[in-house]
């Protein structure tokens, strides 16, 4: 048991999501059962209103966990986190994809470099890994140029995630909807709903999964 545990680097899971759907607070359940938690945060104390939202998230998250600031160089944060967790927290793609658009003039150019360093990040993390973004591409065409390069570049990113991780999640007014899952078979709940267990991540230490968390429940 120990020799396949030690096998089995990690796993990557992705979720998606609108604003206000949930995502952050989901995520946060499915690193819960983890001993050493790494939450890399991208956003920037901008102003008032962010500072607020910050601190609101920072008081929702169990002080155990580690809190690293990375608004840009998020490849670097995670690769050097990843060294001494058990699982890198990622929240969120959306907000780092903003903060490099606005770093200058090399990454208003074709954002192919910081898809690859992010994703290659990704891969060869020795941590499980769950990173949050929203879902941009749904919504009207954004009526300047900066917006359709911004929509596209987070589009790219969340491809490219989405590709080398195990799980995707998609939320929906609160619920988690998977779309995406080569870890295992799961059973369906009785509403239909794909089940997302956070034990599914990894056993705990001494073999015995610690905890089940249900699609079927819903998040403010």
């Amino acid at each position: 048991m120990l020799a396949e545990t030690e096998t089995r680097t990690k796993s990557v899971t992705l979720v998606l999501g609108g604003a206000q759907s949930g995502k952050s607070h989901y995520a946060q359940q499915l690193a819960l059962p983890f001993g050493r938690v790494s939450f890399i945060a991208t956003a920037r104390w901008t102003d008032a209103e962010m500072r607020k939202k910050i601190a609101r998230h920072r008081r929702e998250r169990p002080v155990s966990w580690k809190t690293v600031e990375a608004p840009v160089g998020l490849d670097k944060a995670i690769r050097c986190e990843s060294q001494q967790a058990d699982i890198v927290l990622i929240d969120c793609l959306t907000v780092y994809v903003d903060n490099v658009m606005g770093a200058g003039k090399k990454s208003k150019g074709d954002p192919k470099e910081h898809i690859d360093a992010v994703c290659d990040a990704i891969r060869d993390s020795k941590a499980f890994v769950i990173a949050v973004s929203n879902e941009v591409g749904s919504g009207i065409v954004p009526e300047y140029r900066s917006g359709r390069a911004y929509r596209d570049f987070l589009g790219r990113l969340n491809r490219k995630v989405a590709e080398i991780a195990d799980r995707v999640v998609l939320m929906v007014a609160g619920v988690p909807l998977t779309i995406k899952n080569t870890t295992t078979n799961q059973p369906e709940s009785d509403a239909g709903i794909p089940r997302c267990d956070a034990d599914e991540l990894t056993p705990s230490a001494n073999g015995v999964r610690k905890s089940h968390f249900r699609s079927k429940e819903t998040f403010k």
